[in-house]
């Protein structure tokens, strides 16, 4: 259980210090930055409504993108790539998606899942034949998993491959569907079972688009996203050589969920770029657009869905900034709890921030010539992808009750499991120290009880569900809204924490921590209460200080 996440640990009675310490602040190397700059030069060559009525990459297009780096960022230099550590893709993916979600998400799935799983586990072979052409363009990639009739649940895909009686390849047969860069791969990293009688007993196999029996489908028209390419590919009678198999037989779904944490990591990072770039905009509108003989800006209602676009954009990038720093250290420590938060947070913070945006905009942000209504269709696909929200809102208990239930076999039956969680569960946790802030030191107390509570409530869960706990999901939701409770807040202070070594002026931080501290204490208050709740008494001096981030 060495390479548990911090809040696997957390939850089990251990406050990991070097895991907290490990967060990244805002620094990013010389060569992410020129990347950046790079690319936002070549992107304001090329109107997202334009590509959109276009539908595909013009050629141009892709040959910049090659010449900018964005098909090698996550590529060790040894293999022709840039190298990037995690924070620095990420940075990266931030801006990209703030410029234009459909263009952002062809190198995102190239880089977060489609390639993931052979820089993590495939061989020093693989990775020469494979990763030089990744890192030019020259082969995209892409992630196939999802199938016609199964999705979040991927233990149980029908895709199979059989080996061949001369024990030199592999046969693939079974069909795949919405996969991302469909159309544009020159290369697959596809997961079919290898035993009938084993579900989840899976393989990854590196397959190339151009092999015989590899069927590419049209591209599915969809609500947004058309830049990007989406199709169903189909296998039959596939010959994969047994070299291209990435790890041992049966890896293929550890595989597969160590790549989903990237993919959730990177969608995180993309809503945080468009919740910092819909901040920015909606402050310039609101102190441009005059009504009732005022600037809207002075309107204590848009004045709320301006703070809380940046505030969400904080706390988004705190706890991306956060789990990053583990995987950086560990690229595969186990940080499903943390990636799932991230990726449920985020993505439906965004997709209300981007509602926020158009509603301030007006009548004006409803037409085709402002790009608002182009940004919620591209970006609404995103509490779908890498698992639904409604997924990652009973997930995170889900996965620690199977954590303990998987530490406590070979001990007896439930109430075996129960004593031995109870000892987990119960056992006393500590920081070790306090702040000398006072907003710093209330969310360290608030995330403590809060840790107090969800460890109360998978001990309560265990005993007053049993077996059947696995099945209650609004009780499961109610533990995960409390663990991402938690989560914010120990993010937003470690990574303040971070900022302040960095010699940075933290007051920005703690203004947003102070805000969303008085949202959730504020959330248990009467709506029929006539004096102003806590967050409604902080609001005004909150938002004539702050100042939108650059994003």
């Amino acid at each position: 259980m060495e390479n548990r996440g911090f809040l696997e640990k957390l939850y089990q009675g251990e406050f990991d210090k070097a895991l907290f310490n490990i967060c990244h602040g805002s620094q990013i190397s010389d060569k992410a930055r020129a990347v950046q700059n790079a690319y936002m030069v070549l992107s304001s060559e090329y109107s997202p409504r334009a590509l959109e009525e276009k539908g595909e990459l013009p050629e141009e297009l892709w040959e910049k993108l090659k010449e900018t780096g964005m098909f090698a960022l996550t590529i060790p230099e040894s293999y022709g790539g840039m190298g990037l550590n995690l924070s620095d893709y990420l940075s990266i993916i931030e801006v990209a998606a703030g410029a234009d979600m459909a263009l952002a998400i062809i190198p995102l799935a190239h880089h977060s899942i489609g390639l993931k799983g052979l820089i993590l586990y495939g061989s020093a072979n693989q990775k020469k034949e494979y990763l030089p052409p990744a890192a030019t363009g020259e082969t995209i990639f892409a992630f196939a998993l999802t199938e016609p009739a199964t999705g979040s649940d991927a233990k149980h895909i029908k895709t199979f491959a059989q080996r061949s009686q001369d024990g030199s390849h592999y046969i693939l047969n079974g069909t795949k569907t919405y996969i991302t860069n469909g159309g544009y791969a020159g290369a697959l990293t596809v997961f079919a079972q290898m035993d009938r009688s084993k579900p989840g007993f899976m393989g990854a196999f590196i397959v190339e688009t151009g092999w015989e029996g590899v069927e590419i489908g049209k591209d599915m028209p969809k609500m947004g996203l058309t830049l990007s390419s989406t199709t169903p590919i189909r296998f039959k009678d596939v010959k994969v050589p047994v070299k291209n198999l990435i790890g041992k037989p049966g890896d293929g779904f550890k595989i597969a969920m160590t790549c989903l944490n990237y993919g959730r990591l990177g969608l995180a990072a993309a809503s945080n770029g468009l919740m910092a770039q819909s901040a920015k905009e909606m402050l310039e509108r609101a102190h441009q657009r005059r009504q009732f003989g005022v600037p809207i800006s002075q309107f204590e209602l848009v004045q709320e869905k301006i703070l809380n676009a940046q505030v969400n954009a904080f706390l988004s990038k705190a706890i991306t900034a956060f789990t990053a720093g583990m995987l950086e250290r560990d690229p595969l420590v186990r940080v499903a709890i943390e990636s799932s938060h991230a990726k449920l947070f985020s993505t439906t913070r965004a997709w209300d921030v981007l509602y926020d945006a158009l509603q301030i905009h007006g009548g004006s942000g409803y037409l085709k010539t402002l790009p608002y209504e182009k940004r919620l269709r591209d970006f609404r696909v995103t509490t779908v992808f890498e698992g639904t929200t409604e997924i990652h809102s009973i997930y995170p208990p889900l996965f620690l009750i199977r954590s303990m239930t998987k530490a406590s076999k070979g001990y007896g039956g439930r109430w075996a499991l129960i004593l031995k969680s109870a000892f987990r569960l119960t056992k006393r946790l500590s920081m070790g120290h306090a702040y000398d802030h006072s907003v710093l030191e209330k969310a360290r107390k608030k995330a403590f009880r809060g840790i107090r509570r969800v460890r109360w409530m998978l001990l309560a869960g265990l005993i007053y569900y049993g077996k059947d706990v696995v099945k209650r999901e609004f009780f499961l939701k109610r533990v995960t809204d409390l663990s991402l409770q938690v989560f914010i807040l120990i993010s937003a202070f470690a990574y303040i924490d971070k900022l302040r070594l960095e010699g940075r002026n933290i007051w920005y931080c703690l203004d947003c921590l102070k805000y969303y501290l008085a949202e959730v204490d504020s959330s248990a208050s009467s709506p029929s209460r006539i004096r102003p709740n806590l967050k409604e008494k902080l609001h005004h001096k909150v938002f004539n200080g702050l100042k939108p981030p650059t994003p």
